[in-house]
């Protein structure tokens, strides 16, 4: 079976350090083995995102040399086939309607290492005189883990851990782990390498594959660039937006950052060199195994 990555950013600002950092190792982990790397677009939640930054973060990605196969994928146009989906696991009894607001989940839920679970109040039914606003899929008790390729094993029981958890929130709008599950499985990803900050969403995600009778991909979660504070570069945390006048000396650093020890003379050679030293010397071992990485100014 041949190797497709991908790239899937959200609109909701700049690509920063940390989101490069993502991009630069999902392309060298398909491209140092022959294969497709994909750019998806995770325009799922139009409240939060910023004009113009689908359109910027493409336009950056392609000054600094990212080339992907096939066309780019927007999941704001694909509600259709996540409703399909969401049909076909009501049809099999695995979802129901949840009445509660945020506020209600916080005030019953049950706190674990993980956030607040919810506490399963409509998992039977509404109560009297409420009407459902999301959709809630029933979770196990059961174990789902995985053995990533920089983590290591990691588990989570998901009815005690996490919860029955949304997958149609109370404004409609589908929620990421239903879409990126679908359009995973739908464009034969292969293998999956993204920031450590989403490990703890993969078990999830492997119970929907699971349901779905999807191939699960292999996982490989990088570390996270956090900022002097310890804090995940974010437009929350005031990440700056990459320099593209700046690309090599980004695209170095990046792979400094991936343990990959690039000649320091490849931070003034051409994108192009750059990118075939990279491909050629790619080393997923090299990467250090640990959840995150303090920023270093270009």
């Amino acid at each position: 079976m041949s190797v497709i990555g991908r790239f899937a950013p959200s609109p909701t600002g700049p690509l920063h350090a940390g989101s490069l950092v993502t991009a630069v190792a999902s392309y060298l982990n398909a491209k140092s083995q022959q294969g497709k790397w994909l750019l998806r677009i995770e325009d799922l939640d139009p409240p939060r995102e910023v004009p113009g930054a689908t359109d910027a973060i493409i336009s950056v990605l392609d000054q600094f040399g990212f080339e992907w196969d096939d066309e780019i994928l927007y999941q704001g146009k694909r509600t259709d086939i996540y409703m399909q989906t969401l049909a076909q696991l009501d049809k099999e009894n695995y979802l129901y309607s949840c009445a509660c607001s945020r506020a209600d989940i916080h005030a019953s839920g049950i706190q674990t290492p993980y956030g607040v679970r919810y506490s399963g109040t409509c998992r039977n039914g509404l109560p009297e005189g409420k009407t459902g606003r999301s959709i809630r899929l029933k979770t196990p008790d059961h174990d789902y883990s995985i053995d990533d390729l920089i983590q290591g094993y990691y588990a989570q029981n998901l009815q005690n851990d996490v919860g029955d958890f949304i997958l149609r929130r109370a404004d409609n709008y589908i929620a990421y782990h239903l879409a990126t599950v679908v359009d995973d499985a739908i464009q034969h990803v292969t293998e999956i390498v993204r920031g450590s900050d989403l490990l703890e969403s993969t078990p999830r995600q492997i119970y929907l594959q699971e349901l779905l009778s999807f191939t699960p991909p292999q996982y490989t979660h990088i570390p996270v660039i956090v900022n002097a504070s310890g804090e995940k570069l974010s437009k929350q945390t005031g990440a700056a937006p990459v320099n593209t006048e700046k690309a090599c000396q980004s695209l170095h650093r990046s792979l400094q950052y991936l343990g990959q020890d690039p000649p320091r003379s490849l931070a003034h050679a051409s994108i192009g060199e750059i990118w075939a030293w990279a491909i050629g010397n790619w080393n997923l071992n090299n990467v250090v195994k640990q959840t995150s990485i303090t920023e270093q100014k270009v």
